[in-house]
Formats: C-alpha cells, structure tokens, sequence
C-alpha cells in the first residue's frame, strides 16, 4: 500500500467516523428531542449548523497547523 493510499486510508476513516460522532451525538438528541415530525424535521436540519460549525472549526485548525507547521516542527 502506497503513501498516498494510506493518507486516502485515514481520512476515509476519519470523515465516516466524524458522521457517526455527529449523528449519534447531535443528530439523534436533537431528533429524540420533540414529538411532532415538522419539529423533529426542523431540528435535523438545524442541527446542520452545528455540523457546519464543526467542520469549520477543524478545517481552521488543520489549515493552522498547515500554516504554521514549520514552527511547530522540531
């Protein structure tokens, strides 16, 4: 297995484990939360934000330490 098939590898794992975090502990309270579907529909879609906002979160941290990397390295 190459370099590059690795790298393809982690990150497959990461993205599918990432998901399951987000449903398992956003996305299923949020739903689990109300009674009514057009409540529960509309905390799903809400509750896309907070993956939004994750996801922001991460690509800025990984994009500091892509930037920053030469300082961080020994």
């Amino acid at each position: 297995m190459s370099n590059t098939e690795v790298t393809y590898l982690v990150g497959a794992c990461c993205a599918v484990l990432g998901l399951a975090a987000y449903v398992a502990f956003i996305l299923v309270p949020a739903w689990t939360a109300y009674s009514r579907i057009w409540q529960r529909a509309a905390a799903a879609v809400l509750s896309l934000y907070v993956l939004a906002a994750f996801v922001g979160v991460g690509a800025a941290g990984g994009a500091l330490i892509v930037w920053f990397w030469d300082r961080i390295g020994v």
